[in-house]
C-alpha cells in the first residue's frame, strides 16, 4: 500500500466524534467497499436485532430473560417500569456512598471506612477492577482489594494484608444468586478472617444480589442484618453488568465520578445507533472483526492500549468478548464453532514481548491499537531528553512506529482514539466493544448472551468435588492401609462409572497435597504405583 493511498484511505475511513474527544480508524484494515454491500443483509438484521433487544424482546431464549445493560445508563428507554428501577437503585447507590465518605455509615469504632474489599468472581471482580485501575484518584482515603478467586493462598494473602485493617474495611459480596463456589468460598473466608479478630461481619458487609427468595446470598444478608442491600435484576449479565450496582458502587465508594461515566457510555450507545455502517463506530469495528477473520474468527484480536491506566483493558475484553462470541451452535442450530480470541496487554511495555511475533511471525491475528492522546503532562511536559522530546513523545512514537511496523508487513490493525481518559471515555469504550460484540453476534447469527460452556465446566467441577469426597472416604474406610488410583477406584461404586481412574489419581494427590496431616502419598517409577492412604 502505497502512502498517497494511506492517507486516501485514512481520510476515507476515519470516523471521528468531536463531543465524545474520540476516533476509529480502519483504515489498517485490509477490506474493501464491497465489505458493505455484501453483507448488506446482515448488517440489516443487526439493525434490527438491536432495536429489539433495546426494545425489551427476550433475548437469551436459553434463560428466558430480557437482555438489558443498555438501560443501565439510558433508563429512559427501558420498557415499563424498568427505568424507574433503575434510578432508584442508583439513587441508593450513590446515597449509600455518601453517607460513607461523610462517616454518617462507619467502622464499628467509629472510625470511617478506609478500605474496601470485593468479593466477586469474573464480570462481578473485573469490571470493577477495570474502573478502579483507569480511575482511581492518588491518595484516596479509600482503597479497594478483590478476592476474586478461589485460591486459599491469594485469599489469605488479601486478608493477611488487610490484617488490622479490617476493623475498618467495607466488604461487597456480589453474586445473583448466592450460589456461585468461588464468591461463597471467598465470604466464608472472609466470615472467619473477621471472626480471628473478634468482629462481626454483619457489621461492616453489603450484598450485590438478586432480591429473590432464590438467592441464599439475599437470604443471608436479610436474616444476618448487613448494612445494605443492593438489587440486581435478571437481565444483566455478569460480563455486561459494570453499569449496574456491581460497578458502580465499588467506583462510587473509591470516588470515580459513575455519573460522568454513565454519561459517556449512552454517548455512545447513541452513536451505535445510527443504522449507516461507515458512520456506527461498533458496527465499523464488528465488520472489521469479520472482514479480518472470514467470519468464522479465523483471526485472533490483539488489545495494545498505549496507557497504563488501561492495563487491564485486554482481560476485561477477553471475558466480554470470548464469553459472547465463543459458540459451538448458530441460531439455527448448526454447529459452527464461533469465537475470536483476545490476548494483550498494555504498549509500549509489552510490545518488547510479543511485537516480534506480531510483524515476523504467524500472521494469525488483527491488532487493535486503544490510543489516549493526552499524555498527563499537558502545559508542563516532562523533558526526558534533548530537543525537548517527553516521554508521552516517546510512547506516541512507538505506537505510531508499530502500527507502521505491523502493515509494513502486512498486519492488520485498528485504532481506537479518544483526547483524554476520563470517567466519560472509559464509560464510551466499554459501551463501543459491548454493541461491537452484539452486532458481531448479529452478523454470524449466534446468541452473545448464554455462556453454556462455562455452565459445562461448572458441573464438572461439581462431579470432581464429589469424587475428592468419595476417595476421602474410601482411603479413610481403608484403616490406613494404602490403595492405588485403581485400587481406590473398585471401591466407588456406582460413582466409578462417571469418575475415571485418571480423576480418582488427580483427586487422591489433591487430598495429599491439601491435608498433609490427613493423607499422604508415596510415590513410585509412575502414577499407576503411586499409593495413598489416610493418616489415623
Amino acid at each position: 500500500m502505497s502512502t498517497a493511498s494511506s492517507w486516501e484511505r485514512y481520510c476515507q475511513y476515519l470516523l471521528r466524534d468531536e463531543a465524545l474527544g474520540f476516533s476509529l480508524d480502519v483504515s489498517r484494515m485490509h477490506f474493501d467497499e464491497s465489505l458493505f454491500s455484501e453483507l448488506a443483509g446482515d448488517i440489516e438484521r443487526a439493525w434490527a436485532d438491536l432495536r429489539a433487544l433495546e426494545g425489551g424482546e427476550i433475548a437469551n431464549p436459553d434463560e428466558g430473560r430480557q437482555v438489558g445493560h443498555y438501560w443501565l445508563r439510558t433508563p429512559s428507554l427501558a420498557p415499563g417500569d424498568l427505568g424507574e428501577w433503575v434510578e432508584r437503585v442508583r439513587g441508593e447507590i450513590n446515597d449509600f456512598a455518601a453517607k460513607v465518605h461523610s462517616a454518617e455509615i462507619s467502622a464499628p469504632n467509629g472510625n470511617a471506612f478506609r478500605h474496601v474489599l470485593l468479593v466477586g468472581i469474573g464480570g462481578s471482580a473485573l469490571g470493577p477492577q477495570l474502573l478502579a485501575d483507569a480511575l482511581r484518584k492518588a491518595n484516596n482515603p479509600v482503597d479497594l482489594h478483590f478476592l476474586d478467586n478461589t485460591d486459599p493462598a491469594g485469599i489469605q494473602r488479601t486478608l493477611t494484608e488487610l490484617g488490622d485493617g479490617l476493623k475498618e474495611t467495607l466488604v461487597i459480596v456480589t453474586s445473583k444468586s448466592g450460589g456461585t463456589p468461588e464468591t461463597r468460598n471467598g465470604m466464608l473466608e472472609t466470615e472467619a478472617a473477621y471472626a480471628a479478630h473478634d468482629l462481626d461481619l454483619p457489621k461492616y458487609a453489603v450484598a450485590i444480589t438478586s432480591p429473590s427468595e432464590k438467592s441464599t446470598l439475599f437470604q443471608k444478608a436479610k436474616e444476618d442484618g448487613w448494612l445494605a442491600i443492593f438489587e440486581m435484576a435478571d437481565w444483566i449479565g455478569g460480563r455486561t453488568s459494570v453499569m449496574s450496582a456491581v460497578g458502580l458502587l465499588p467506583a462510587r465508594l473509591i470516588g470515580i465520578d459513575t455519573d460522568a461515566m454513565l454519561s459517556g457510555a449512552s454517548a455512545m450507545d447513541a452513536l451505535t445507533r445510527v443504522e449507516d455502517a461507515k458512520a456506527n463506530p461498533a458496527m465499523l469495528l464488528a465488520l472489521m472483526w469479520h472482514s479480518a477473520g472470514g467470519g468464522k474468527g479465523g483471526k485472533d484480536m490483539v488489545i495494545l492500549p498505549y496507557c497504563d491506566r488501561l492495563a487491564l483493558f485486554g482481560k476485561y475484553l477477553q471475558q466480554l468478548v470470548m464469553e459472547s462470541l465463543g459458540k459451538e451452535l448458530d441460531l439455527h442450530g448448526n454447529t459452527v464453532n464461533q469465537g475470536i480470541a483476545v490476548y494483550g496487554n498494555k504498549g509500549s511495555t509489552d510490545q518488547h514481548a510479543y511485537i516480534q511475533q506480531l510483524r515476523d511471525g504467524l500472521n494469525n491475528f488483527f491488532a487493535v491499537f486503544v490510543e489516549v492522546q493526552d499524555d498527563g503532562f499537558a502545559g508542563e511536559p516532562l523533558i526526558v531528553a534533548d530537543g525537548g522530546i517527553t516521554s508521552g513523545d516517546f510512547l506516541q512514537g512507538f505506537l505510531r512506529g508499530t502500527r507502521d511496523a505491523l502493515a509494513g508487513n502486512d498486519r492488520e490493525s485498528i485504532t481506537v482514539s479518544f483526547d483524554q481518559l476520563n470517567g466519560c471515555t472509559l464509560g464510551a469504550l466499554i459501551a463501543l466493544f459491548e454493541r461491537a460484540v452484539s452486532f458481531y453476534a448479529s452478523l454470524v447469527e449466534i446468541n452473545a448472551y448464554h455462556q453454556p460452556g462455562v455452565e459445562a465446566g461448572k458441573k464438572a467441577a461439581g462431579k470432581f468435588l464429589d469424587g475428592v469426597l468419595a476417595v476421602s472416604d474410601v482411603l479413610k474406610s481403608a484403616g490406613g492401609g494404602a490403595m492405588s488410583a485403581s485400587d481406590i477406584h473398585q471401591q466407588l461404586g456406582d460413582l466409578g462409572d462417571s469418575f475415571s481412574v485418571e480423576a480418582v489419581y488427580h483427586a487422591a494427590s489433591h487430598l495429599a497435597a491439601s491435608r498433609p496431616g490427613a493423607f499422604s502419598i508415596a510415590r513410585g517409577a509412575s502414577p499407576d504405583a503411586d499409593y495413598f492412604a489416610a493418616i489415623s
